[in-house]
């Protein structure tokens, strides 16, 4: 449970106002005292991650964060208010309207995030006039928000399997439903995976989409055969039939695709990320700005690593040198990685992003969106590199 990849996990974020219990309920919900807990207003400064397991949803990541300002990554947001504060009467209505609590709520519905409303430090609830109060406060919360909250003790651990249960109600649709090679291929399918093992292959280890979508086809049963670029062919010529489904590397798009049966489907592991992370659909329209760009153009690539790039790099030294080579040496290009996504996108002409494998499906989404927003094309390596190579209506897109 602890070794799967964080981007496979739920992400679910605890947002509250200073001393509102979030390192508390972390601690609480997971059952583990990992989170920094001080009775000092403000302790926790960093980003919190825990993983655990959750009985009918998987794994998930929770996250306490630091402030309010950053919701791409989340699918599920917990909105600590705290009882204390109403019961002293701290509580004012205009107060809160004007918070960033309130700000974060709206964010969230325009985001079209669920989120889950929590009042936490109920075991101070001890008169008839805190429970009235409480009671008050609770139906005020539950009339802006059109969520009922939930009350809880963190401390007294009151509260977290109902909690648990919401969150199973506000999982997103799409959360671990879509596969990575979803109908391209079924049980009894040879697939062959071609897997370059170049200076940018980990020594002695397979890259995470390999080992992800190996892992997916053994499940589906399928018979799944490997080889390196310079024996594609080779292995092609052992085989008695020809492979239902060729996953490829991009960067050799061209190659394998001059080489394959006629019969094989083609598709590349970037493809199948960004099917799986993302808008596809988004992306492949993407890819056709490719065509209109000028040498007075700007594109930006976003990689999702931050790794430091090799001589062989696809981000910063194959997909510029097919960029320069397609539309001309004077193109700029602006490299990004990590979490080093530009807030203002207005000055470039096309997106170019990785398979985003270490990133979850609701953090690239939210990176389209923006993109969008900007009216500005975004695409995928994967899908650049098959439209630059002539051969995008050749592959197979999920």
């Amino acid at each position: 449970m602890i070794e799967t990849p964080t981007s496979q996990r739920l992400h679910i974020g605890i947002f509250g106002n200073t001393n509102c219990g979030k390192s508390s309920f972390l601690n609480g919900i997971t059952g583990q005292n990992h989170a920094l807990v001080s009775n000092i207003a403000g302790t926790t400064t960093d980003l919190v991650f825990k993983p655990m397991e959750i009985h009918g949803i998987g794994p998930v990541v929770f996250i306490d964060t630091a402030g309010f300002e950053d919701t791409s990554e989340l699918d599920v947001a917990l909105i600590l208010f705290n009882a204390e504060e109403v019961i002293n009467k701290n509580f004012n209505e205009k107060n809160f309207l004007e918070s960033q609590i309130t700000k974060l709520i709206e964010k969230l519905k325009q985001e079209k995030k669920s989120f889950i409303p929590i009042i936490n430090k109920i075991d101070l609830i001890d008169t008839e006039e805190k429970q009235f109060q409480l009671k008050t406060f609770t139906e005020f919360i539950e009339k802006f928000t059109n969520e009922k909250p939930i009350q809880i003790s963190a401390k007294e651990k009151i509260g977290m399997e109902q909690i648990k249960q919401e969150l199973l109600r506000k999982v997103p649709e799409d959360f671990q439903k879509l596969t990575l090679t979803q109908n391209l291929c079924k049980e009894d399918d040879i697939v062959l995976l071609v897997m370059p093992q170049d200076i940018q292959a980990p020594k002695g280890r397979l890259i995470l989409p390999q080992v992800q979508i190996i892992r997916e086809l053994l499940d589906k049963k399928c018979s799944v055969i490997s080889c390196t670029t310079d024996k594609f062919v080779h292995t092609l010529n052992l085989l008695k039939n020809p492979p239902t489904l060729i996953i490829t590397d991009s960067q050799v798009f061209k190659f394998v695709y001059e080489n394959k049966p006629s019969e094989s489907k083609l598709t590349s592991f970037s493809v199948l990320l960004a099917a799986n992370k993302g808008d596809i659909n988004q992306f492949v329209e993407g890819a056709k700005q490719i065509s209109k760009l000028t040498e007075k153009s700007k594109i930006l690539i976003a990689e999702a690593c931050t790794h430091a790039p090799l001589t062989e790099d696809i981000g910063t030294v194959k997909i510029p040198n097919m960029l320069k080579k397609f539309v001309g040496s004077e193109i700029s290009i602006t490299h990004v990685n990590g979490n080093d996504f530009p807030k203002d996108l207005s000055q470039f002409d096309l997106i170019i992003h990785c398979g985003a494998c270490m990133f979850n499906r609701s953090y690239v989404l939210s990176r389209q969106s923006q993109a969008e927003l900007s009216k500005i094309p975004m695409t995928n390596y994967g899908i650049a590199i098959a439209y630059m190579t002539g051969i995008m209506d050749k592959i197979q897109i999920p």
